[in-house]
């Protein structure tokens, strides 16, 4: 075994399941040398953070409050709010660690197919489409309706205003599809431009979320706070209905994952990355809890407007006109949302695309404004087509199945990445003669090496003439040692990259019986606790099996080095992982049912179009250990 891999074990593509699992380089540290277009390199913490937050803050707060408050936590509403934010940071930790070590375009699909394989990342690539199509749909749908509510309750112009179509039964909704036209051309002009006026309309609904919070706390000072003296207390519903709360509330949270797609058009992203995401959910949080702690205390929960509850507790002290400046806010809300709901799919098409497992036209950047042009045309289109013809709100479940499987994947990825990072990595056809190359050198190396230990070992007899341990006393010739020293470390190496490997798998297996067996109340009791028990063992089990084994050394070498480190691994990820299965299992049958038909359909295409198509098809794998010799020696040959 030579110090920079066995490079007999060269492999090209690889085909059935190992062609299935396959694996891709951090992308991002080599384009260069590759010759690959990149994204232009616009962005700041500033811009991540206008990112982040209009991404997340959407309309839902105006209507979210009032519908927890009523039915699940009452005036316990903040303490929700605060849980599930927290829960949202633990997958903040792993994109922030992610996005810093492999800043590339493609977000949860980009890391899943570093660090776990293609058909993974393929079906989160493809779950993430559906999931940025229908969510900014499902957005521009909803600006219509506060639209009209500013012109005083009445009907939006007729051209623009929503028409119903008897001959197919459907409502049409024109405005929706010209705003989602408007933001494609945004878009499309350059990634500065489109990030400033998110910013702008940003601006516009936190300042009207200030206006709640500081008019509001006026009036409840003025007033006595009249929701916070209630006889059933400060939680009405038990601790139960609060955790109930924090798990609606959770969904409020999604959005942050936006900064994450913009990696490779940061300045700086092992720096900015951790800081954009970090900044965005915090705001995000703050001001849901402000907003949340003032308006429960304005009203009684129970007397709380379910569609418009912070209009009506405005109204309720006499401060009607407070509506125009929260629909505002809604508006602009809805209007920032949607322009972070079609910013990060346009990067996931060009990954693919990159990748080959999409045609080569996704990928195609605009020479003058670097963006994916065609790509956000592309997204553009489907989104207004969607907006104009459908009623996306059935749908709406689908959107939180592609951002849980994302969270869930990427959690799974920095378990992989610390514990058995990928020790074979793909390079192109291309790099054969750098390969071969590399590959004679350390045959030569390891000639000599077994040369010396010839000379040493044996005599001219080839009779043994000193020992390999010296015996206690006498000494040891270091060479022998070394290589003794060097075959042991090798053998434990691979034997803790096994159990590692079996740990992170049996960890998830425990995870995925232990929320179903306690979701599924219909289960009879016995085959319930059976499941549970046995799904909580594995669980604990890995996790202390992981606490005790060593963490993989090459996870310092891993990708770009220098960004954020994620804490308290590996309680966290797995955390983190149990959190999202759990909010997986629980979003109904229904829900399920139309994510396996789009599921369904992404794998004919995989089979059909991107396994066959792949850029990995004829790679060939080398030590992750040779790579920057192999580039090197690309580099003098170029030269």
């Amino acid at each position: 075994m030579g110090v920079g891999g066995d490079f007999d074990s060269q492999k090209r593509g690889s085909r059935g399941f190992k062609g299935l699992m396959r694996r891709k380089l951090v992308d991002s540290a080599r384009k260069e040398v590759d010759g690959g277009h990149k994204l232009a390199k616009e962005l700041s913490v500033t811009h991540l953070i206008a990112i982040g937050v209009g991404s997340t803050i959407g309309a839902g707060v105006y209507i979210l409050v009032g519908t927890v408050a009523r039915e699940h936590s009452g005036p316990a509403l903040t303490i929700s709010f605060l849980i599930a934010g927290i829960a949202a940071a633990l997958s903040a930790f792993c994109y922030a660690e992610l996005s810093s070590r492999c800043p590339s375009a493609g977000s949860a699909y980009h890391y899943s197919y570093i660090c776990v394989g293609e058909s993974v990342a393929w079906l989160i690539g493809w779950a993430l489409i559906l999931e940025y199509t229908v969510g900014g749909s499902a957005v521009a749908r909803g600006i219509s309706p506060n639209l009209a509510l500013l012109f005083g309750g009445g009907d939006l112009p007729a051209f623009i205003a929503r028409q119903y179509i008897p001959a197919l039964d459907i409502v049409v909704d024109p405005c929706a599809a010209i705003l989602v036209f408007i933001v494609t051309g945004l878009l499309c002009v350059g990634i500065k431009e489109s990030t400033v006026a998110q910013a702008i309309v940003t601006t516009g609904n936190v300042c009207a979320m200030m206006f709640v919070v500081i008019a509001g706390g006026y009036l409840g000072f003025k007033t006595g706070w009249a929701g916070y003296e209630l006889p059933t207390g400060y939680f009405p519903f038990g601790v139960d209905g609060m955790l109930a709360g924090s798990a609606t509330v959770f969904f409020a949270y999604i959005g942050f994952d936006s900064v994450a797609s913009t990696a490779e058009e940061v300045k700086n992203p092992q720096r900015d990355l951790p800081l954009g995401i970090g900044a965005a959910l915090s705001i995000s949080c703050i001001l849901y809890m402000l907003v949340s702690v003032v308006i429960v205390g304005l009203v009684p929960y129970y007397s709380m407007d379910p569609d418009t509850p912070i209009s009506t507790a405005f109204a309720s002290h006499g401060m009607k006109w407070a509506a125009y400046i929260i629909t505002i806010g809604a508006v602009t809300a809805l209007c920032s949302t949607l322009m972070g709901s079609l910013l990060p799919q346009p990067r996931i098409l060009m990954a693919m695309a990159r990748d080959g497992l999409l045609p080569s036209f996704f990928s195609d950047l605009n020479r003058r404004t670097q963006v994916p042009v065609k790509a956000t045309i592309v997204t553009g289109i489907g989104a207004a087509t969607l907006a104009f013809f459908m009623d996306v709100s059935q749908l709406a479940g689908m959107v939180s199945v592609g951002t849980l499987l994302a969270f869930t994947m990427v959690a799974c990825s920095v378990l992989i990445l610390r514990y058995v990072p990928p020790d074979e990595v793909p390079l192109t056809p291309s790099h054969q003669e750098s390969i071969d190359t590399v590959s004679l050198q350390h045959s030569s190396s390891n000639q000599k090496i077994d040369e010396e230990n010839s000379k040493v070992c044996a005599g001219p007899s080839n009779e043994i003439t000193r020992p390999l341990i010296a015996k206690e006393g006498a000494s040891a010739d270091p060479v022998v040692v070394k290589n003794v020293v060097l075959d042991r470390y090798i053998i434990d190496e691979n034997m803790r990259r096994k159990i590692a490997g079996w740990t992170i798998m049996l960890t998830c297996v425990g995870v995925v019986l232990l929320t179903s067996a306690a979701s599924y109340v219909n289960l009879p009791s016995f085959p319930r606790y059976m499941f549970c028990g046995i799904g909580g063992a594995l669980l604990l089990s890995g996790l202390i099996v992981l606490t005790c084994i060593d963490q993989d050394d090459a996870r310092h070498n891993f990708g770009h080095s220098g960004g954020f480190i994620c804490p308290f691994v590996p309680l966290l990820p797995i955390a983190c992982i149990l959190i999202n299965v759990y909010l997986l299992v629980n979003l109904g049958s229904a829900t399920w049912t139309r994510v396996s038909i789009w599921l369904g359909i992404g794998v004919l295409v995989y089979g059909f179009y991107g396994r066959r198509h792949s850029s990995l098809q004829n790679a060939v794998y080398v030590p992750a250990a040779d790579v920057d010799e192999i580039y090197g020696s690309s580099s003098n040959c170029l030269a």
